[in-house]
């Protein structure tokens, strides 16, 4: 079963994939994390041996593994879209799935480094430092989140109507969640390693 690729003019930047507005819309989350990193750095650098102290509180372990699972997740959704476009539809839902299983993974280990914070007496009000990073964590998971129900939907389409599913619709869902990746790459070295 092959799915037909619409034919989009590449050269016209009304026309990217996924559609114009949501890259407005990504531009504006990146924006939106990029100020709120800005103000991290601005707050670390009034309280530098605050948030050194704070920064050694987090599990850096967690942070890199969480980092790995998203890359290797974004790795599987490319693969997806590639899949998709050849009419591999088999091994698109099977990259799919793998893709799910890494978002679904990253929100276990960052559960649990919640519960960590938690049970440790870690709270938002704590210091700058932890305001920054219970905000700026909390809501990126809050778009991994969303980024799986988009994923679900699409793996439900594939499953179900794979002849009605648009390679557009796929890379919509792609181009969200390697935002993630993307976003989940600023915030790690923001928060993990630099203070």
């Amino acid at each position: 079963m092959e799915i037909k690729a619409q034919n989009i003019d590449h050269k016209d930047i009304f026309y990217p994939p996924g559609g114009i507005l949501l890259w407005i819309i990504i531009i504006l989350e990146l924006i939106t994390f990029g100020l709120g990193i800005g103000g991290l750095v601005y707050y670390g650098k009034l309280e530098p041996e605050l948030f050194h102290q704070s920064r050694i509180q987090l599990n850096t372990s967690i942070g890199t593994l969480n980092t790995l699972i998203l890359l290797v997740s974004g790795y599987f959704m490319a693969n997806t879209v590639l899949k998709l476009k050849s009419g591999a539809i088999e091994s698109a839902k099977k990259y799919l799935v793998w893709t799910m299983l890494g978002g679904l993974l990253f929100v276990g280990l960052k559960s649990y480094e919640y519960v960590e914070k938690l049970t440790g007496d870690l709270y938002m009000g704590d210091n700058m430092f932890f305001t920054f990073y219970w905000l700026m964590t909390g809501f990126h998971l809050a778009h991994v989140l969303v980024g799986l129900v988009i994923l679900v939907f699409s793996w439900w389409q594939i499953k179900t109507r794979p002849r009605s599913l648009q390679v557009t619709d796929l890379e919509s869902g792609a181009a969200f969640w390697h935002m993630c990746d993307l976003i989940w790459l600023l915030l790690f070295p923001s928060l993990y390693l630099i203070f």
